[in-house]
């Protein structure tokens, strides 16, 4: 990419996100975070925990929330 004087400029965008937060599940859903939370115990789409923290497949998600 050229800037206004001609000169090249490097763009960084961020890589695409693979995974969700249980608070961002609960924004989309429009739902309670303990709802979610229960989404993820039933094992409605795939899920991983890192340590304390909890993400889920945006691909599992996305593709749950279409059905």
């Amino acid at each position: 990419m050229r800037n206004i004087e001609g000169e090249d400029t490097l763009t960084f965008t961020e890589p695409a996100r693979k995974t969700y937060t249980v608070s961002e599940i609960a924004r989309i859903l429009n739902i309670s975070k303990k709802s979610a939370y229960r989404l993820v115990q039933q094992e409605s789409f795939h899920s991983v925990r890192v340590g304390r923290m909890i993400r889920v497949s945006k691909f599992s998600f996305d593709k749950w929330l279409s059905q």
